[in-house]
Parts: structure tokens; sequence; C-alpha cells
């Protein structure tokens, strides 16, 4: 048995997105799913400009993990483009941290604060 998996923080969305090729039923389209892991560290790198080493403080996980995360997003994003499939990104599976803030940061401004 593997380790278990260490919790990730990441921005909640209140829906999924699909972005699909136009003129090409969905149901004829294969499908490409993000992430929400993928997405958020695709949006931390690329669209924030932080490196590796800032996303993951941002997220709570190491660096080589965020080069994995956006390693494979990359991929599966370019790829689903190419290829004309469609590609789903599963915003709603993770919802354990609030955006931008590590578990632990969570813990210390709650104490501060007295909540």
């Amino acid at each position: 048995m593997g380790r278990p998996r260490k919790g990730r923080c990441c921005r909640r969305y209140a829906a999924d997105r699909v972005f699909k090729p136009r003129g090409v039923p969905l149901r004829e389209s294969k499908q490409v799913l993000l992430s929400l892991d993928e997405f958020e560290v695709l949006r931390l790198c690329d669209l924030e400009r932080l490196d590796q080493e800032a996303a993951g403080e941002h997220m709570g996980v190491s660096r080589g993990t965020v080069q994995r995360l956006l390693y494979e997003a990359r991929e599966k994003l370019v790829g689903g483009l190419l290829n004309n499939h469609a590609i789903f990104i599963n915003l709603k599976n993770r919802e354990g941290c609030h955006a931008g803030l590590h578990p632990h940061e969570r813990k210390r401004r709650s104490r501060r604060h007295g909540m």
C-alpha cells in the first residue's frame, strides 16, 4: 500500500468547465479530463507567473509534485487542443482549503483572530 495522499490547497470554483471543438457534437468527441490539481498548478505557474517552488507553497505540496502536475496538465491540454478532443476541467473534486491559503496558515490566522 502506498503513502496516503497529501492534502492540496486549491481555489474553489462553482462548477466544472467543458471546452469542445466547434461543430463536433460532445458525444462524438474524445474526452480529456483535467483535474482540479492540474488546473490550479496551471493557474499558479502560467497565469500568476509563480515559480514551481512558490506554487508548491501555495498548494501545500513539494516542488517535484508541482513539476509533475504541470507536465501532465500541459500534455493533456495541448494534446486535447491539437487532436480536437473535448476538455473537461473537473473543478469540484477537492474543496479542502480556501484559495491561496496553506492549511498551516489557516490555523495560525484562526489562532490570531480568536476563531
